[in-house]
């Protein structure tokens, strides 16, 4: 969707450190990147940067943006574009900052502001895992299509998307949220604790013994596939065990939402660690009072990124059945499943897909309905 649109959006890539501004047409980046400091701890030197950066894209494009558009942390009252709240990485917008309203002052066009967790799934939804999937569903014969899709990010943080028919799920509150779920090893814990950088990084030193050891995910990974000294057996538990915690958080959204499940993030470069330990998580048992077994996850799981398992959830169970008091049969599948892959857009140009597809669907919105 949007791939040949001609509109132009300018878009942000928000981060504590650095601002990194761009500007897309038909779901490409059309200029080339600005990157700056943030100023983050500053708001009027932060808000400064910030129009400053987006007036050099705009003075860059042949012609005038329709929007802005980009992710900014939370918490945030994001339809409304009014940052607030605990932000680490912005302490100078905790008390508050109406900054949508103000960049709509500034600019004169509209802005649209997201959850970069949202963003990740739309963009993945309208560009590139849900499009993917059907095509190559379609390909192999299969009338099975998704609708429905969970986009989420393993990087300094747990993030999370939801989109439901197509449309982006932003919640009542702008609260749709993983991060702050239990822990499956600490139920007091938030689960972003297991899922994120600084888990890889303390699970490796405490199995290591040497929990100063200095070392990032990716260090921990070439330990793992024995290209770097190290504790070789720690660092793929480490992994393991971030996909572990995933997985079991990712068993109740998924048995809730009911669609694909796509992930994103520098840490997915661990896959072959991290996902057996996943994928166990989305298949395990759980049990009645009375004995009986269950499968925690009511669909069957696939890796999509194994051809042979796509294979399998492509074929399902097809069958005739035929209709009562008949001659007649009917096609009948009664497999339900859903299938979990790594992005191959990757979450930053994922985000940047959805940034854009967001600002030009609610432009299309507005102009119909007036």
């Amino acid at each position: 969707m949007y791939s040949y649109d001609n509109r132009i959006v300018v878009t942000l890539d928000a981060g504590g450190t650095n601002f990194v501004f761009g500007a897309m047409q038909s779901n490409k980046f059309i200029v080339e990147p600005l990157t700056v400091p943030s100023n983050a701890h500053d708001l009027d030197t932060c808000l400064a940067t910030m129009v400053e950066g987006f007036r050099q894209i705009i003075s860059r494009l042949d012609e005038k943006p329709v929007a802005i558009s980009f992710a900014f942390p939370g918490p945030a009252d994001y339809p409304n574009g009014i940052i607030g709240g605990y932000l680490p990485n912005f302490p100078s917008f905790r008390d508050g900052v109406a900054l949508g309203p103000f960049l709509e002052m500034t600019f004169g066009i509209p802005v649209f502001i997201n959850n970069d967790g949202d963003l990740f799934a739309y963009g993945e939804a309208l560009g590139g895992a849900l499009p993917e999937v059907n095509a190559r569903l379609e390909k192999a014969g299969s009338a099975k299509r998704y609708r429905n899709l969970l986009g989420y990010t393993f990087g300094t943080g747990f993030g999370v998307g939801m989109v439901v028919n197509g449309e982006l799920n932003r919640g009542d509150n702008s609260c749709v949220e993983t991060f702050c779920l239990r822990h499956k090893k600490l139920p007091e814990v938030i689960v972003e604790e297991g899922v994120a950088v600084r888990a890889v990084k303390r699970v490796y030193g405490e199995l290591a013994g040497n929990p100063d050891h200095g070392f990032e995910p990716k260090d921990i990974c070439e330990i793992a596939d024995g290209k770097r000294p190290g504790d070789a057996e720690a660092a793929k538990k480490a992994f393991a065990e971030l996909g572990e915690i995933a997985g079991d958080a990712m068993a109740t959204a998924v048995t809730l939402t009911d669609g694909l499940i796509v992930i994103g993030g520098g840490i997915t470069a661990a896959r072959k660690y991290i996902m057996p330990a996943l994928l166990g998580e989305l298949r395990a048992k759980m049990r009645q009072l009375n004995g009986d077994t269950l499968d925690r996850v009511q669909m069957k799981v696939y890796d999509l990124d194994d051809e042979s398992e796509f294979a399998a959830f492509a074929r399902g169970d097809l069958r005739p059945l035929q209709v009562y008091g008949s001659d007649r049969f009917v096609a009948y599948d009664p497999q339900k499943r859903v299938g979990v892959m790594i992005s191959k857009l990757g979450a930053s140009r994922a985000i940047s897909v959805g940034a854009y597809a967001f600002a030009l669907s609610m432009l299309d919105k507005n102009e119909t309905a007036q």
